[in-house]
């Protein structure tokens, strides 16, 4: 586990299991999409664990209730999204009852995000797997 996800990823696994009504509602749409686009539900990134995330495309989709009002919470919600926007993430919030009144203009905004081009895919990935040396081509 990468360590500044050691306290996230349990509050992860908590999460997926108390989900919100409104993420019950959109995580049915975003999981039967026909755009291609694999969501997860609850995926902890550093220290925070966003509701929805989609890593290939790097978004992710924070559903807004009640509690995101206070001064404090604006202010943890900024933070948060600095740090994710500042890892190449693209944020995108939506209001609980945009996603019970008007669940088909919710997921217009989200897969109106234009996708990422293959070369940034690619930089994006950090796996030893396409970011290593080829040691193949050093025997040859």
């Amino acid at each position: 586990m990468r360590k500044p996800e050691t306290r996230s990823r349990p509050l992860a696994k908590r999460l997926r299991k108390n989900m919100t009504k409104a993420e019950v509602i959109l995580w049915l749409h975003l999981r039967r999409n026909k755009s291609g686009w694999l969501f997860r539900r609850q995926h902890a990134i550093g220290p925070y664990v966003p509701d929805f995330v989609c890593i290939r495309q790097r978004i992710v989709v924070e559903v807004d209730g009640g509690t995101h009002w206070s001064a404090r919470e604006i202010a943890h919600d900024r933070r948060r999204d600095e740090y994710l926007k500042g890892f190449g993430w693209r944020v995108v919030r939506v209001l609980n009852t945009d996603v019970y009144k008007n669940i088909e203009a919710v997921l217009a905004a989200i897969f109106s995000i234009p996708p990422l081009s293959a070369a940034a895919d690619a930089a994006s990935d950090t796996s030893p797997v396409t970011t290593g040396e080829d040691k193949t081509a050093s025997h040859r």
